[in-house]
C-alpha cells in the first residue's frame, strides 16, 4: 500500500515539475496567431462572397444588399451562366491548355537549366539575362507580334498557339529557378555516373531529375495557375466559341448594357474553384517541393 502511495505521489511530482518546466507562450506569439488568422480570414472573404451571392436571387440581392446571408437558395445565376457561356467546353479547353504548358514549359525549362548551370555552355549568363529580360516584358507590348506570327503560321485561332507562347513565356521563369537550383547540385553524383560511362542525356534523366522531381511538381503547378488565370492573349488568339477559355468566357458578366451581380459571382466562383481545387490536391506536392529547394 505504501508503495502505491510513494508511486502516486512521485508521478504527481513529475507532472507539476513537467508543468513548471513548460515554456509558456508569450504574448508575441498570440499577437502573430491573431494576425495570421486575420490575414485568413481576408483572403477567404472574396471567395465567401462569391459563394453567399452566387446563391442568392436577384430580389434577395437588391433587397438585403451583398453582404447578408441568402434567405433561400437559387441556382438559376449558376445554371444561366453554364449555359450561356458553353462553360463545359470552356473548362476542358482551359484545362487542357493549362496541362499542356505546364508539361511542355517544364521540359523546356529543365533543359535550359541543365544547359546552363551543368552543361557549361559558353554564354551561359548572357542566355540567363536575356531570359529575366523576357520576364520583365508586359505582354501588351507581343500581343501584336505574336497574332501576326499566328496568322502568318496557320495557327491562329488554335489551342496549339496559346500552348506555345505560354509555355515559352513561362518557360523564362522556370530556367532562372531551376538553374538556380541546380547551381548546388553536389557534383560528386555527376562525375560519378560520369565515370560509370553515363552520358550527358543519361546523366540528366536518371541522375538529375529524379532528385530534382519536387522542384519540377512546383514549377508546373505555378505554370498551371499563371495559365489559367491568363486573360489578354486566350482573348486575342482564339476567337472562336469552341477554343475559348474559362478566364475569356468570364468577360461575359460585363457589358455595355448588362451588370447582374449574382450573375457575376456566379461566373466567379465557377472560374475559381477549379484552380482552388487543383492547389488543394497538389498543396502537399507544392510544399514538399519549397522545402527540398530551402534545404539544397
Amino acid at each position: 500500500m505504501s508503495d502505491a502511495i510513494l508511486t502516486d505521489n512521485a508521478a504527481s511530482a513529475a507532472a507539476e515539475d513537467a508543468a513548471h518546466n513548460r515554456p509558456r507562450r508569450s504574448p508575441f506569439r498570440w499577437l502573430v496567431l491573431l494576425l495570421v488568422t486575420l490575414m485568413l480570414l481576408l483572403t477567404l472573404f472574396p471567395f465567401m462572397l462569391a459563394v453567399i451571392n452566387s446563391i442568392k436571387s436577384g430580389v434577395d440581392y437588391a433587397r438585403n444588399g451583398p453582404l447578408s446571408i441568402p434567405t433561400s437558395t437559387d441556382f438559376g445565376a449558376l445554371a444561366y451562366f453554364w449555359n450561356l457561356s458553353d462553360f463545359g467546353r470552356k473548362l476542358v479547353n482551359s484545362v487542357i491548355i493549362s496541362l499542356s504548358v505546364s508539361l511542355l514549359g517544364v521540359l523546356i525549362s529543365l533543359l535550359n537549366a541543365y544547359a546552363i548551370s551543368i552543361g557549361r555552355v559558353k554564354g551561359s549568363r548572357i542566355f540567363l539575362v536575356i531570359l529575366l529580360l523576357g520576364i520583365m516584358v508586359p505582354q501588351e507590348s507581343i500581343v501584336y507580334p505574336l497574332y501576326y506570327m499566328a496568322k502568318a503560321t496557320g495557327l491562329y485561332d488554335t489551342q496549339l498557339a496559346v500552348i506555345i507562347v505560354f509555355a515559352v513565356l513561362q518557360s523564362a521563369f522556370g530556367t532562372y529557378l531551376l538553374s538556380s537550383v541546380l547551381r548546388s547540385f553536389p557534383k560528386e553524383i555527376i562525375e560519378a555516373a560520369e565515370m560509370d560511362g553515363a552520358n550527358r542525356w543519361q546523366v540528366l534523366w536518371q541522375v538529375v531529375v529524379p532528385v530534382l522531381r519536387p522542384s519540377l511538381m512546383v514549377v508546373g503547378t505555378f505554370f498551371f495557375i499563371w495559365t489559367w488565370n491568363e486573360f489578354l492573349i486566350p482573348l486575342v488568339m482564339l476567337v472562336s466559341n469552341n477554343n475559348q477559355t474559362v478566364a475569356v468566357a468570364m468577360g461575359l458578366t460585363r457589358g455595355q448594357n448588362m451588370s447582374d451581380p449574382t450573375f457575376q459571382a456566379a461566373a466567379s466562383l465557377l472560374g475559381i474553384a477549379p484552380t482552388l481545387i487543383f492547389f488543394l490536391i497538389f498543396q502537399r506536392t507544392l510544399t514538399r517541393g519549397v522545402v527540398v529547394g530551402a534545404v539544397k
